[in-house]
Parts: structure tokens; sequence; C-alpha cells
């Protein structure tokens, strides 16, 4: 019997939730993410320092200050972006800035930096994916950069209107969020939850049967697990981002996996269309206490990351 890793890679296109080149060779996923929290991690270990230097040196007699502090993260950014593509034969998502999240003309100013950088360094668009938050504005972004073959992952999506609206935007593909909804309803409820029962898995099996049952094309990744039998009740799903703490687990398990979503299982679902415009998107995203709670802090948080990591780099220049 085969581990679960590749098990899992027979129907679910697995791929790796991490800016840590090492552990991308490991695990042989097909494509990579980031966002501002991995970068900041990698950028400080020692064996990627190379990366940060190269950003400086290259943008040193360009500018100075802040033009200069924001020129070497935009580099640095892409830099390692195009280490993982050196190892991935897919995609990487490359992050937009958290604080641009309500505002769709610098998000798609910044989409068509990244990937004027790289197409720059010979990498064709195709294969990279702008990541934005699944706010309003950055939904109508993604549609925007979309429509002039600019592809899109929307990022931090804890709700069904969020997920349609990404459809509806013809978004290439969207990372519903499963671990972070299953802390809320677990600090709210007080309870453990099995992973059949997970509120983030839940949450992901029914966008997953919207897509399929109405013919949307925009491709579903789970992302943000905490255990492996979350990722297990999602076998079948498009793709699924998985830290390389959890594809270790799932490479050292030789339990047989089961797949658990089908488009021909999703088809039969009795889920109904769900009509939708800026302000019925407004109002039901507001209505949902979770979705807004874990957005906004999913963007405080990668905010302060980058921050962070501003801070870090400034020091070095």
């Amino acid at each position: 019997m085969s581990n679960q890793l590749d098990q899992l890679k027979q129907f679910t296109t697995v791929v790796a939730d991490t800016g840590d080149f090492a552990s991308i060779k490991q695990f042989a996923p097909r494509d990579a993410t980031t966002n501002p929290s991995l970068i900041l991690k990698a950028a400080q270990m020692p064996e990627y320092q190379f990366l940060l230097a190269k950003a400086i040196a290259d943008n040193r007699a360009k500018a100075s200050g802040k033009e200069l502090l924001n020129r070497v993260l935009d580099d640095l950014t892409v830099l390692f972006g195009l280490e993982i593509l050196k190892i991935v034969p897919g995609r990487v998502s490359t992050e937009t800035d958290a604080d641009l999240s309500f505002d769709t003309a610098a998000l798609v100013a910044k989409g068509k930096l990244f990937i004027k950088m790289y197409e720059a360094a010979g990498i064709p668009r195709e294969r990279i994916l702008v990541k934005i938050a699944s706010t309003w504005e950055g939904i109508k972004a993604g549609e925007i950069l979309q429509r002039e073959g600019i592809n899109c992952n929307l990022t931090l999506l804890f709700s069904l209107p969020q997920a349609v609206a990404c459809a509806e935007a013809n978004i290439k593909l969207i990372s519903p969020f499963v671990g972070r909804i299953m802390d809320w309803y677990k600090a709210k409820e007080k309870k453990e939850f099995a992973p059949a029962e997970d509120p983030g898995v839940i949450s992901v099996k029914e966008i997953y049967a919207y897509y399929k049952k109405f013919g949307y094309a925009t491709e579903v990744m789970g992302a943000s697990f905490r255990n492996i039998g979350e990722i297990t009740e999602l076998a079948g799903c498009d793709l699924l981002t998985i830290s390389p703490n959890l594809l270790a687990e799932l490479q050292k398990t030789d339990a047989p996996l089961t797949r658990k979503l089908s488009p021909e299982i999703a088809r039969e679902s009795k889920i109904e269309k769900l009509p939708l415009d800026e302000k019925k998107f407004r109002w039901l995203f507001n209505e949902n206490a979770m979705a807004t709670e874990k957005t906004a802090e999913g963007l405080r948080s990668f905010n302060t990351d980058a921050q962070k990591l501003a801070q870090f780099v400034a020091a070095k220049l």
C-alpha cells in the first residue's frame, strides 16, 4: 500500500504551503504557495540570505528611502517565487500586500507589477497566481486581472458568498480556509470536532459542491489545515495546499485513503443557486460573524508579518 500522500496525489493536486525550498523538494508537490508570514520566516533563515542580498544589490542604485525598501520587498517576494519555480513543475502563488485589500486599483497595479517582474525573468504568466484577499474590492481586482490574462488565487476565503462572488468573477482559483474556521468554532463552542463534522471541512465541501453543480471553472484549493483528518476528508478536492509538517505526516501513514469529493457526487447535492450583487455580498458577509472576524484577523496578521519583514529588510539596507 502506498502512503497517504501518494494516494492523495491520485485525485487531488497537492500544493506545498511553504517558502522553504528544502521542504518543497522533499514532498514533490505540483504547485507551491506563499504568504507574508511564510516569506518572513524563510527570509530569516541563513540559507536564504542570498536572496535578500540580491534584492538589495539589484535595487540600491535605483532608489532610496521608502521607495528602495518597497522595491526590495517586491523583488524579494518574486525572487522566492522564482526559486520555487525551479523546483515545482506547476505554479506559484505570490501574495499582494494585505494593506491594499480594500483598494481595487492598487491591487490591479501590484498584480500587473508581479507579472511584469516574472516575465522579465523569463517566467510565463501561466505559471503565476496573483494572490489577493477575498474582500469585495479584492474580488473585483481579480476579475479585472483575469480579463487581462493574469490568473488569480483569492485567499482568506471563509464563506459561500465569497466563493460565489469569485466564481462569478471568473477567478482562476480560490483558497477556502479550513483550520481557521475550525479554530473559530472550537473557541466559540468549547468543543472538539471529528474531521467529518469539522465546520471548515463542511464549508469547503459546500463550496466544491456549488461550483461543480453549477458548472463553474474556478478551482477549489482547500487551505489552512490543522490535522491530516481535515485533509483526508477533502480527498478529491481540486487542490489542497498543505504545510510541510502535515505533508510529512501523510507520507508516514499507509492507511487506505478514500476519495470523498467528486464532480459526480457534487452534482447530486441539494444546494441552491445564490443570486449575488455587491449589496447582497456585503450583507451576507456581515451576517457571517466567523467569516467577518477571520477575514479581518487574517488581514491584520498578514500585515503585521509584512511590517516585520519590512523592518527586517530595512535593517539590512
